[in-house]
Protein backbone atom coordinates (compact mmCIF):
# COMPACT_ATOMS: atom_id res chain seq x y z
CA UNK A 1 0.00 0.00 0.00
CA UNK A 2 1.66 3.53 -0.92
CA UNK A 3 1.08 6.21 1.40
CA UNK A 4 -1.16 9.31 -0.02
CA UNK A 5 0.07 12.31 -0.61
CA UNK A 6 0.38 15.51 1.62
CA UNK A 7 -1.98 17.79 -0.10
CA UNK A 8 0.51 21.01 0.22
CA UNK A 9 -0.90 24.48 -0.10
CA UNK A 10 -0.86 25.42 -3.77
CA UNK A 11 -2.39 29.06 -3.47
CA UNK A 12 -0.27 32.10 -3.39
CA UNK A 13 0.81 32.68 0.25
CA UNK A 14 4.22 34.69 -0.12
CA UNK A 15 3.86 37.71 1.29
CA UNK A 16 4.08 37.19 5.21
CA UNK A 17 5.80 38.93 7.48
CA UNK A 18 8.95 37.63 9.85
CA UNK A 19 10.20 39.41 12.89
CA UNK A 20 13.44 38.20 14.97
CA UNK A 21 15.29 39.87 17.86
CA UNK A 22 17.94 38.44 19.82
CA UNK A 23 17.90 40.79 23.19
CA UNK A 24 18.93 39.51 26.97
CA UNK A 25 17.70 41.38 29.51
CA UNK A 26 14.82 42.82 27.23
CA UNK A 27 10.89 41.70 26.69
CA UNK A 28 11.56 40.12 23.15
CA UNK A 29 8.01 39.13 23.11
CA UNK A 30 6.86 42.74 23.46
CA UNK A 31 9.38 43.91 20.99
CA UNK A 32 8.09 41.17 18.76
CA UNK A 33 4.65 42.32 19.14
CA UNK A 34 5.38 45.69 18.33
CA UNK A 35 7.35 44.77 15.15
CA UNK A 36 4.62 42.09 14.17
CA UNK A 37 2.01 45.03 14.87
CA UNK A 38 4.50 47.45 12.16
CA UNK A 39 3.88 44.39 9.54
CA UNK A 40 0.24 43.66 9.90
CA UNK A 41 -0.26 44.96 6.46
CA UNK A 42 1.93 41.60 5.38
CA UNK A 43 -0.36 39.45 6.76
CA UNK A 44 -3.95 39.32 8.88
CA UNK A 45 -4.72 35.44 8.50
CA UNK A 46 -2.56 34.30 11.52
CA UNK A 47 0.09 35.50 13.94
CA UNK A 48 2.52 33.75 16.41
CA UNK A 49 5.18 34.31 18.41
CA UNK A 50 8.18 31.82 19.82
CA UNK A 51 10.38 32.69 22.66
CA UNK A 52 13.49 31.38 23.77
CA UNK A 53 15.08 31.18 27.48
CA UNK A 54 18.63 29.27 26.77
CA UNK A 55 16.85 25.85 28.13
CA UNK A 56 13.29 25.66 26.14
CA UNK A 57 11.10 27.68 23.35
CA UNK A 58 7.83 28.56 23.63
CA UNK A 59 5.37 29.06 20.89
CA UNK A 60 2.34 30.93 21.07
CA UNK A 61 0.21 31.58 17.72
CA UNK A 62 -3.75 31.93 16.28
CA UNK A 63 -5.48 32.51 13.51
CA UNK A 64 -6.21 36.55 13.98
CA UNK A 65 -4.91 40.00 13.39
CA UNK A 66 -1.52 40.54 16.42
CA UNK A 67 -3.64 41.90 18.81
CA UNK A 68 -6.17 39.91 18.50
CA UNK A 69 -3.91 36.70 19.04
CA UNK A 70 -1.70 38.68 21.94
CA UNK A 71 -2.57 40.38 25.31
CA UNK A 72 -0.56 41.81 28.09
CA UNK A 73 -0.79 38.40 30.27
CA UNK A 74 0.43 36.08 27.67
CA UNK A 75 3.18 38.57 26.39
CA UNK A 76 3.96 38.63 30.32
CA UNK A 77 4.35 34.92 30.44
CA UNK A 78 6.68 34.48 27.25
CA UNK A 79 10.03 35.64 28.82
CA UNK A 80 13.36 34.49 27.29
CA UNK A 81 16.17 36.41 25.08
CA UNK A 82 15.56 35.39 21.73
CA UNK A 83 12.43 35.45 19.80
CA UNK A 84 11.40 34.83 16.29
CA UNK A 85 7.32 36.04 15.34
CA UNK A 86 5.28 35.52 11.80
CA UNK A 87 2.35 36.88 11.12
CA UNK A 88 0.61 35.21 7.70
CA UNK A 89 -0.77 36.37 4.78
CA UNK A 90 -4.47 35.16 3.42
CA UNK A 91 -5.83 34.78 -0.20
CA UNK A 92 -7.95 31.44 -0.46
CA UNK A 93 -7.35 27.59 0.70
CA UNK A 94 -7.62 26.38 4.22
CA UNK A 95 -6.84 28.68 7.27
CA UNK A 96 -6.28 26.45 10.04
CA UNK A 97 -4.19 26.91 13.12
CA UNK A 98 -1.42 24.12 12.19
CA UNK A 99 -0.51 26.41 9.26
CA UNK A 100 0.06 29.34 12.03
CA UNK A 101 3.60 30.08 11.91
CA UNK A 102 6.39 30.04 13.68
CA UNK A 103 6.61 26.15 13.10
CA UNK A 104 7.75 24.43 15.60
CA UNK A 105 10.03 20.82 15.52
CA UNK A 106 11.86 18.81 18.16
CA UNK A 107 15.62 17.26 16.92
CA UNK A 108 16.80 13.83 18.03
CA UNK A 109 18.63 15.42 20.04
CA UNK A 110 15.73 17.08 22.37
CA UNK A 111 16.31 20.83 21.72
CA UNK A 112 13.75 22.99 19.23
CA UNK A 113 13.54 25.06 16.38
CA UNK A 114 11.46 27.59 15.60
CA UNK A 115 11.06 28.98 12.06
CA UNK A 116 8.92 32.37 10.48
CA UNK A 117 8.78 32.01 6.49
CA UNK A 118 7.91 34.60 3.96
CA UNK A 119 7.53 33.31 0.50
CA UNK A 120 6.71 31.13 -1.99
CA UNK A 121 9.01 27.77 -3.06
CA UNK A 122 9.13 26.13 -6.16
CA UNK A 123 10.38 23.04 -5.19
CA UNK A 124 7.89 21.76 -2.46
CA UNK A 125 7.16 18.69 -4.11
CA UNK A 126 10.95 17.80 -3.72
CA UNK A 127 11.50 18.59 -0.16
CA UNK A 128 8.19 16.68 0.58
CA UNK A 129 9.48 13.50 -0.83
CA UNK A 130 13.06 14.06 1.22
CA UNK A 131 10.97 14.62 4.48
CA UNK A 132 9.01 11.69 3.88
CA UNK A 133 11.75 9.04 3.09
CA UNK A 134 13.18 10.25 6.72
CA UNK A 135 9.76 9.70 8.02
CA UNK A 136 9.66 13.09 9.15
CA UNK A 137 5.98 13.46 7.72
CA UNK A 138 2.85 11.14 7.50
CA UNK A 139 -0.45 12.30 5.62
CA UNK A 140 -2.13 9.99 8.33
CA UNK A 141 -1.52 12.28 10.87
CA UNK A 142 -4.60 14.62 11.87
CA UNK A 143 -4.10 17.97 12.54
CA UNK A 144 -0.70 18.34 10.14
CA UNK A 145 0.10 21.51 9.01
CA UNK A 146 0.17 21.56 5.29
CA UNK A 147 2.78 24.51 4.46
CA UNK A 148 6.48 24.10 2.58
CA UNK A 149 7.39 25.99 5.62
CA UNK A 150 6.90 23.05 8.02
CA UNK A 151 8.33 21.07 5.52
CA UNK A 152 11.62 23.36 5.96
CA UNK A 153 10.78 22.84 9.90
CA UNK A 154 11.65 19.36 9.53
CA UNK A 155 14.35 19.35 7.56
CA UNK A 156 16.47 21.68 9.52
CA UNK A 157 15.30 19.78 12.72
CA UNK A 158 16.67 16.41 11.48
CA UNK A 159 19.43 17.90 9.98
CA UNK A 160 20.62 19.06 13.50
CA UNK A 161 20.64 15.50 14.86
CA UNK A 162 24.27 15.02 14.47
CA UNK A 163 25.32 18.63 13.69
CA UNK A 164 24.44 22.08 14.82
CA UNK A 165 21.40 24.31 13.34
CA UNK A 166 23.57 26.28 12.06
CA UNK A 167 25.44 23.47 10.00
CA UNK A 168 21.98 21.96 9.21
CA UNK A 169 21.10 25.31 7.54
CA UNK A 170 24.03 25.54 5.17
CA UNK A 171 23.21 21.74 3.90
CA UNK A 172 19.77 22.54 3.40
CA UNK A 173 19.36 25.70 2.02
CA UNK A 174 21.41 25.78 -0.99
CA UNK A 175 18.70 22.76 -1.80
CA UNK A 176 15.83 25.10 -1.47
CA UNK A 177 14.38 26.49 -4.42
CA UNK A 178 11.97 29.72 -4.82
CA UNK A 179 11.55 32.91 -3.00
CA UNK A 180 12.20 32.65 1.18
CA UNK A 181 13.42 34.83 3.72
CA UNK A 182 13.69 32.60 7.11
CA UNK A 183 13.78 33.86 10.86
CA UNK A 184 14.22 30.97 12.81
CA UNK A 185 15.74 30.24 16.36
CA UNK A 186 17.16 27.53 18.74
CA UNK A 187 16.96 27.78 22.29
CA UNK A 188 20.13 30.45 22.45
CA UNK A 189 20.60 31.60 18.76
CA UNK A 190 18.76 33.37 16.13
CA UNK A 191 18.98 32.97 12.56
CA UNK A 192 18.21 34.68 9.43
CA UNK A 193 18.14 33.58 5.97
CA UNK A 194 17.56 34.72 2.66
CA UNK A 195 16.93 33.69 -0.65
CA UNK A 196 19.75 33.93 -3.66
CA UNK A 197 17.58 36.20 -5.77
CA UNK A 198 16.83 38.41 -2.59
CA UNK A 199 12.76 38.65 -3.85
CA UNK A 200 11.19 39.42 -0.80
CA UNK A 201 12.84 41.70 1.79
CA UNK A 202 15.20 41.22 4.98
CA UNK A 203 16.74 43.53 6.66
CA UNK A 204 19.31 43.62 10.15
CA UNK A 205 19.07 46.22 12.97
CA UNK A 206 20.75 47.39 15.93
CA UNK A 207 19.82 47.44 19.61
CA UNK A 208 21.36 48.93 22.14
CA UNK A 209 21.25 45.32 23.60
CA UNK A 210 21.21 43.08 21.03
CA UNK A 211 19.88 42.91 17.61
CA UNK A 212 16.93 42.52 15.20
CA UNK A 213 15.90 41.26 11.72
CA UNK A 214 12.78 41.79 9.88
CA UNK A 215 10.90 41.93 6.66
CA UNK A 216 10.77 46.30 6.91
CA UNK A 217 12.77 48.94 8.47
CA UNK A 218 9.80 49.94 9.74
CA UNK A 219 9.55 47.22 12.44
CA UNK A 220 13.06 48.30 13.66
CA UNK A 221 11.57 52.22 13.87
CA UNK A 222 8.98 50.87 16.06
CA UNK A 223 11.37 49.06 18.71
CA UNK A 224 13.85 51.70 18.79
CA UNK A 225 16.50 49.62 16.42
CA UNK A 226 18.98 50.96 13.96
CA UNK A 227 18.68 49.96 10.68
CA UNK A 228 22.53 48.06 10.15
CA UNK A 229 22.10 46.92 6.35
CA UNK A 230 20.17 44.31 4.47
CA UNK A 231 21.08 41.04 4.88
CA UNK A 232 22.36 40.15 1.24
CA UNK A 233 20.87 37.41 -0.87
CA UNK A 234 22.12 33.89 -0.53
CA UNK A 235 23.15 35.03 2.82
CA UNK A 236 22.82 33.45 6.54
CA UNK A 237 22.95 35.18 9.43
CA UNK A 238 23.73 33.95 13.01
CA UNK A 239 23.22 36.53 16.05
CA UNK A 240 24.03 35.25 19.74
CA UNK A 241 26.52 35.78 22.43
CA UNK A 242 29.17 36.40 20.55
CA UNK A 243 27.80 38.66 17.90
CA UNK A 244 26.87 38.45 14.34
CA UNK A 245 28.35 35.49 12.41
CA UNK A 246 27.84 36.06 8.26
CA UNK A 247 27.57 32.96 5.50
CA UNK A 248 26.78 32.53 2.33
CA UNK A 249 25.11 29.14 0.90
CA UNK A 250 24.63 30.51 -2.81
CA UNK A 251 25.62 32.86 -4.76
CA UNK A 252 24.14 36.35 -5.27
CA UNK A 253 21.52 36.56 -8.42
CA UNK A 254 19.31 39.37 -7.27
CA UNK A 255 16.08 39.45 -8.82
CA UNK A 256 13.30 41.86 -6.47
CA UNK A 257 9.49 41.47 -6.96
CA UNK A 258 7.74 44.53 -8.41
CA UNK A 259 4.95 44.11 -5.67
CA UNK A 260 7.43 44.84 -3.04
CA UNK A 261 6.86 48.14 -4.74
CA UNK A 262 3.53 48.99 -5.57
CA UNK A 263 1.62 46.77 -3.10
CA UNK A 264 3.34 45.15 -0.55
CA UNK A 265 5.77 47.17 1.88
CA UNK A 266 4.68 50.62 3.26
CA UNK A 267 5.50 53.52 1.81
CA UNK A 268 8.25 54.36 4.36
CA UNK A 269 9.90 50.89 4.04
CA UNK A 270 13.59 51.16 2.79
CA UNK A 271 15.87 48.35 1.50
CA UNK A 272 17.34 46.84 -1.72
CA UNK A 273 14.28 45.38 -2.47
CA UNK A 274 12.11 48.37 -1.86
CA UNK A 275 14.66 51.73 -2.45
CA UNK A 276 13.58 54.89 -0.23
CA UNK A 277 12.77 57.12 -3.50
CA UNK A 278 9.89 54.47 -4.18
CA UNK A 279 9.71 53.97 -8.30
CA UNK A 280 5.81 54.30 -8.48
CA UNK A 281 6.01 58.29 -6.92
CA UNK A 282 8.65 58.51 -9.35
CA UNK A 283 6.54 58.04 -11.94
CA UNK A 284 3.49 59.39 -10.58
CA UNK A 285 5.52 62.30 -10.19
CA UNK A 286 6.19 62.00 -14.35
CA UNK A 287 3.01 61.26 -15.59
CA UNK A 288 1.00 63.90 -13.05
CA UNK A 289 1.96 66.85 -15.16
CA UNK A 290 0.58 65.28 -18.18
CA UNK A 291 -2.36 64.79 -17.03
CA UNK A 292 -5.61 65.98 -18.85
CA UNK A 293 -7.63 66.23 -16.10
CA UNK A 294 -6.88 67.18 -12.65
CA UNK A 295 -9.04 66.75 -8.98
CA UNK A 296 -10.14 70.01 -7.76
CA UNK A 297 -9.66 68.68 -3.99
Amino acid sequence: MTAQPIELENDPREECGVFGVWAPGEEVAKLTYYGLYALQHRGQEAAGIAVADGSQIVVFKDLGLVSQVFDEQTLAAMRGHVAVGHCRYSTTGSVTWENAQPVFRTTAAGTGVALGHNGNLVNTAELTERARDAGLINSKTPGMATTDSDIMGALLAHGAADATLEQAAMTLLPTVRGAFCLVFADENTLYAARDPHGVRPLCLGRLDTGWVVASETAALDIVGASFVRDIEPGELLAIDADGVRSSRFANATPKTCVFEYVYLARPTACSTAVPCTRPVWRSGAAWLPNTLWMPTW
